[in-house]
């Protein structure tokens, strides 16, 4: 007999093919889910699959046929995941899916920021540069990526691919870890506040936890360069949003990308969204995650979780 299989949040794959997923059961998707829609929608489930969909522990113990849950993504912060175990429940995320596509938008937004690329594409399509007499601008000083010390915050999967990419271009890599865990890594380690005192450029790689919720704060960031450059592709909640703004509006800090927020979609009141210094601000709507190609591979990710899943099901 075919598992029933539920999909509660379709539009996070960007209408992506799904046919290998629909022929492995009796497969119903949703464009969205609402809260209050989990519980029904999901009712004879035996695959649960979300990508955003939160699964709490009264919506797990209210699925008695609920057999496996399949996150379309890497985190897994929105499955209660005692819950799911108390049942014998197994979760599967997609691992790897997105580390070049990660890695890469990183590497464009230091790149961005590091040649105010935003500022002088405007500037050429406004007219200013067609109107001006000389065949130079320089509204806004760029720099060169070469040579500038990178320090990685989290040395996974896209972490050390960044630090991989950031060594192509020239630069010195360092990290630091957030679990905690001491590994034999071929970048030097160091604290956190050493590491953003040394670096050039920051970038931000790890999962979001009670270790590492508001892990850069006021505090932290007026530890770094005024020079130096903020990514965060990770999750939202890492980067005090408020703090952020404030450092880059004092010159206290050079530069930030954010493609992840504490609340999402952001909230037009936003610090963010008002900074005095939008030049010095990168933002896109959690999209580094999401080439074509990256999404074809997560679905992928996901039929294989469900397939090796139904084989030892037998």
């Amino acid at each position: 007999m075919k598992p029933n299989i539920v999909f509660l949040d379709e539009y996070s794959i960007c209408g992506c093919d799904l046919s290998g997923i629909r022929s492995l059961g009796c497969y119903t998707g949703y464009e969205k889910t609402r809260p209050e829609q989990v519980a029904e929608r999901c009712r004879e489930a035996d695959i649960v699959i979300s990508n955003k969909v939160v699964l709490t522990a009264e919506t797990i113990a209210a699925l008695p046929r609920l057999k496996l849950i399949c996150v379309a993504a890497t985190g897994v912060n929105n499955i209660d995941l005692e819950a799911a175990a108390a049942r014998r429940i197994p979760v599967k995320n997609a691992v790897g899916y997105s580390t070049h596509a990660v890695a890469e938008t990183t590497l464009g937004a230091v790149l961005a920021l590091y040649r105010q690329i935003g500022y002088y594409d405007r500037f050429v399509k406004s007219g200013a540069y067609a109107a001006q007499d000389v065949p130079f601008h320089f509204g806004l000083p760029t720099h060169q990526l070469h040579g500038k010390r990178w320090g990685v915050i989290g040395l996974g999967n896209i972490g050390r691919e960044v630090a991989r990419l950031a060594e192509a271009f020239g630069c010195p890599v360092a990290y630091t870890s957030t679990s905690g865990q001491i590994r034999e890594e071929r970048y030097p380690a160091l604290p956190l506040r050493e590491l953003l005192a040394w670096a050039d450029v920051v970038t931000v790689h790890c999962p979001l936890n009670e270790r590492t919720r508001n892990l850069l704060g006021g505090g932290e960031l007026t530890c770094m360069k005024p020079t130096a450059v903020l990514v965060n592709v990770a999750r939202g909640g890492i980067v005090d949003e408020r703090a952020l703004v404030e450092a880059l509006d004092s010159g206290q800090l050079g530069g930030a990308a954010i493609d992840v927020y504490e609340k999402e979609p952001i909230p037009a009141d936003s610090p963010l969204l008002h900074a005095a210094r939008p030049e010095r601000l990168l933002l896109s709507p959690h999209n580094a995650w999401a080439p074509v190609e990256a999404i074809d591979v997560l679905i992928d990710c996901v039929k294989r979780n469900i397939e090796e899943f139904l084989k030892n099901e037998k």
